[in-house]
């Protein structure tokens, strides 16, 4: 059995400053235009291939160790609110401490 790839050549319509700027943000990642934009569409229309999905979301499902430790929302937000609590007292007006 063999594979074949098939890649389709596309012309778009783009202002030429949006080219530019498009450019430079692919060089800054270290990609071309055409990779840019392929991973793009990649994002916008999905995956198409959902059982590599399925075999990726197995592949790292329960890889974890939790101790049995189970997620408690109101719990996560209790330990949020003190943080933030601990970091505005840390920083009272007038205190001249610098972090």
């Amino acid at each position: 059995m063999s594979t074949y790839t098939v890649f389709m050549n596309v012309t778009l319509s783009i202002d030429d400053q949006l080219v530019a700027r498009a450019r430079k943000k692919a060089v800054a990642l270290g990609k071309s235009l055409n990779q840019l934009v392929r991973d793009y569409l990649q994002t916008v229309a999905g995956g198409d291939d959902p059982e590599g999905s399925i075999e990726e979301f197995k592949r790292l499902s329960g890889k974890g160790h939790s101790r049995g430790w189970r997620f408690n929302r109101d719990e996560i937000h209790e330990r949020q609110n003190t943080s933030i609590q601990d970091t505005i007292v840390q920083k009272a007006p007038g205190d001249n401490a610098r972090s």
